[in-house]
């Protein structure tokens, strides 16, 4: 007689995993044993019977010190109860016994309390009618559920079988312990946890149906070493993990980067400004107000130079965490923008602070300092890649810049804070070296020119500018010195005529001066205190000698002028950090709103509006009817401004706290503002969106970063700062607390970084694990989906996105974390927002 299968305990459930050889004829203690009354069940058919079941307790015993072998003939399976499904456990199958098998599952039902068991069922509801199905076509499926209806009206309960199967103990007729009583009572005092642990038994609420609960697995991601749970939604558009067939092209670069760098401004000789922001360098073309971009570079430039023919440009990025974005320099063509060579791969540690090429010999040198360490200068010939000479100049601040001296190849100057060096390379390759300033001084020197006859002329922060020159023995000494500016001086250029402008930061004040009459001053003029102070400044026409400049300022905006007349900004940006993002409901309209209290109204290239308010902003919303625009401050304040004009309306205290997100129901009646204190604030408001009035707070506990309302305007989910996800009933100003409850809720707008549909950006085999994704946004289509992280990678998925093979289209031209993506309202836009950088692009969506 073939015992047909086998109850197993828990204790034994690692053995049983390896399918040990049970069943045979030849083993005397599976042909012998019979049910005892203790043995946790009784058989309700007569004992004519074949018998069919052994004892658990006896298996137990009997099975110590066994080598449990694997084999084809018999299975562990998990069975369900299809109608209770606290009512579980698993089996050894016999699939070579001669019982047949509509018995062996009556006796199956007995095991699990049901009389009369008639069908097994998969998982996907398909029926199992012999051993020889389970033996082949159903060989991987691991759970089963038995039932007693010969017709079922829902498919079973299902469980992923990535976890493998539950060790649980077999339901017997015995009185229950203390301790399950206590674990009955909490599972019925929880009747929504529809979802448990690998180690629990789940019981499912009478007011969800099996089919709306398991249709789908659970999804489950790891984050910042937590485990997040993503629930199924009944209904979604099938998933795709072929890449999009649309990608993203850089259309426009807002703003200029004059809050960190120096030396950063040039005119080519198309006309066309080139200056950088981020990893891109912008060629501006201010008649066909059209730009052009260079995006060689993976990260944030540090400095740029242009060679003496004007026809190559050479640029360095500073050093990323991984092997692909390492330091180094890149020479390329501003007319083919093709990148012609790449130097110092490898060789610099952190980055390039300083970068020149030589005015002598066709430029064929090129000199670079390291941000690293020892700070070290070397001098390359770049059309070879080859190093013709290094030396440390163990500063220990960052060098601010460099320059060959235009009569002499060999002779470099270096300068910084404490710091004014002559390096001289001699033919062996060797450097000699004089300091004209060394530590401990306290002289900053920000900016170097030369005299037509080598004379070199220098600035400093204290707002002096020194002249130097050689003597008959090559000594230098100290021609003249002169008190220019109050306080720093951040920009010197020599014009052909022998004028020197001067660009002071503190006094806003660009003074002319004349060289050829010792140095006497000939005129100045005062940028207003919204421009800022000098950062730089280039003739708009090199070469002739009509007065008209171009400067940069400090709050990152160019402007255009000469001393004679007024300047006009050219190119506005924000100049400190940028984190609110706001697009128009129905026009190609965006807002912008940062830390340097600045409300921006943007279409396309044009700047519409700019306000100045007395709060830092760290978020930013439209009202859905477009005419009013909400900021919300670190201070804790709601800025409520006419979309129309710029105009402030009013501002509304929210709390203590940084409001980080926020965002109007559908209907535009209601905005929800989250805040850095973990609480959801809701305010009434009027029709025309300008009116607020408080209606309720729903209490939170972890900082909020992103909100997004329901359809129907009944819920909301946030993403918390460690990244869980949360929902708030906005009807019963609760938290919810049960998250498969809300599977199936809609989404009126989805910039929640995570959840089921878009979990695939998160388990992602193609994505780097060090990442963290920072900003999220859904196409109005919902048929792409924009992501941005903290190491400046903007990724185009589709949507929805749940595979762990789902690829995408790249883009990278931000260093630091991405604050903000966005569609615009047309999804033929993307606008992106560089928190710490405040670099503000527009990008096109075009067909791959």
């Amino acid at each position: 007689m073939a015992v047909a299968f086998t109850v197993l305990h828990s204790s034994i459930a690692e053995h049983a995993e390896q399918n040990a050889n049970y069943g045979k004829k030849s083993g005397g203690w599976n042909s012998t044993t019979t049910p005892t009354a203790g043995s946790g069940w009784s058989r309700q058919s007569s004992m004519s019977r074949k018998q069919s079941v052994v004892d658990a307790n006896e298996l137990t015993s009997a099975t110590s010190g066994l080598n449990i072998t694997k084999s084809s003939t018999t299975r562990v399976i998990r069975i369900i109860n299809n109608f209770d499904h606290t009512v579980q456990c698993r089996v050894l199958l016999n699939l070579r016994t001669t019982q047949p098998f509509e018995e062996v599952i009556e006796d199956l039902g007995h095991v699990l309390k049901m009389n009369n068991a008639k069908r097994m069922l998969t998982v996907s509801n398909q029926e199992v009618r012999s051993f020889s199905q389970l033996r082949n076509e159903f060989s991987d499926v691991d759970t089963f559920y038995i039932t007693s209806e010969s017709r079922v009206l829902s498919p079973p309960f299902r469980r992923s079988r990535s976890r493998g199967a539950l060790a649980v103990e077999p339901i017997i007729n015995t009185v229950p312990t203390k301790a399950e009583k206590q674990r009955r009572a909490r599972s019925k005092s929880r009747p929504r946890a529809l979802y448990a642990a690998d180690t629990d038994i789940v019981k499912v609420p009478p007011d969800y149906t099996v089919l709306d609960v398991m249709k789908e697995e659970p999804i489950r991601v790891q984050i910042r070493g937590a485990r997040k749970t993503f629930f199924p939604p009944m209904v979604h558009s099938p998933s795709d993990d072929s890449p999009p067939d649309k990608r993203l092209t850089l259309n426009w670069v807002y703003g200029y980067r004059g809050v960190d760098t120096r030396r950063n401004l040039w005119v080519l000789p198309t006309g066309e400004l080139l200056y950088y922001v981020a990893a891109v360098a912008v060629l501006y073309d201010r008649d066909e107000e059209s730009q052009r971009h260079y995006i060689g570079h993976t990260e944030d430039i540090q400095c740029m130079d242009i060679h003496p023919s004007k026809e190559m440009v050479a640029s360095a990025q500073k050093a990323g965490r991984t092997r692909k974005t390492q330091a180094h320099i890149r020479i390329w063509s501003p007319e083919t923008l093709y990148t012609l060579y790449i130097v110092g791969n490898g060789e610099f540690e952190e980055g390039v602070s300083a970068l020149a090429f030589s005015q002598l010999t066709g430029g064929n040198y090129l000199l670079a300092v390291d941000c690293g360490r020892e700070k070290m200068l070397s001098v390359w010939q770049w059309q070879w890649g080859h190093l013709l000479g290094k030396v440390a100049t163990m500063q220990t601040e960052d060098i601010l810049g460099a320059s060959f001296h235009p009569l002499d190849d060999n002779l470099m100057i270096t300068y910084g804070k404490g710091h004014l060096t002559f390096w001289t390379r001699r033919k062996d390759g060797f450097f000699e070296k004089i300091d004209i300033i060394k530590a401990p001084s306290r002289t900053v020197v920000t900016s170097l020119q030369f005299e037509q006859e080598g004379d070199v002329i220098t600035a400093d922060g204290d707002g002096f500018i020194t002249i130097y020159s050689v003597d008959s023995d090559g000594a230098y000494y100290v021609r003249m010195e002169f008190e220019a500016h109050n306080k720093s001086i951040n920009a010197l250029i020599m014009l052909p005529e022998g004028t020197l402008l001067s660009g002071g930061e503190k006094d806003r004040k660009i003074i002319a001066w004349d060289s050829l009459q010792n140095y006497n001053k000939i005129t100045e003029t005062k940028l207003t205190e919204v421009y800022g102070g000098v950062r730089s400044l280039y003739p708009q026409r090199p070469g002739r000698n009509d007065g008209n400049i171009y400067v940069g300022t400090i709050k990152n905006h160019i402007l255009e002028g000469s001393m004679q007349r007024r300047f006009n900004r050219i190119v506005f940006g924000h100049s400190k950090q940028l984190w609110g993002l706001a697009v128009h409901p129905d026009d190609e309209l965006f807002a912008t709103a940062g830390y340097d209290k600045n409300i921006s109204l943007w279409k396309r290239h044009a700047l519409l509006w700019s306000t100045q308010i007395t709060y830092e902003c760290v978020s930013l919303t439209f009202h859905p009817f477009g005419t009013a625009l909400v900021a919300g401050s670190v201070e804790g304040y709601l800025v409520i401004i006419n979309a129309e004009n710029g105009s402030v309306v009013s501002s509304v205290r929210v709390c203590g706290s940084a409001l980080t997100c926020m965002g109007f129901n559908p209907a535009g009646d209601t905005i929800a503002v989250g805040s850095q204190n973990g609480s959801v604030y809701l305010y009434r408001v009027s029709r025309d969106g300008f009116t607020f009035k408080k209606s309720n707070k729903i209490r939170g506990v972890q900082p909020l970063v992103h909100l997004d309302w329901s359809t129907d305007g009944n819920y909301l989910q946030t993403v918390t700062a460690e990244y869980d996800l949360v929902f708030w009933d906005v009807k019963g100003l609760i938290q919810e607390k049960s998250a498969p409850a809300m599977k199936d809720v809609k989404w009126y707008t989805y910039n929640a970084t995570i959840g089921y549909l878009v979990s695939g950006i998160w388990h992602n085999r193609y994505y780097p694990i060090s990442s963290m994704i920072s900003t999220a946004n859904r196409s109005s289509a919902h048929d792409l989906f924009i992501t941005g992280d903290t190491d400046g990678h903007l990724r185009l998925f589709r949507h929805p996105c749940i595979l762990t093979k789902s690829e995408y289209n790249e883009e990278k031209v931000y260093s630091g974390q991405v604050s903000s993506a966005r569609f615009l309202y047309n999804d033929r836009n993307v606008v992106t927002v560089g928190g710490t950088d405040a670099a503000l692009m527009l990008w096109d969506v075009i067909e791959d």
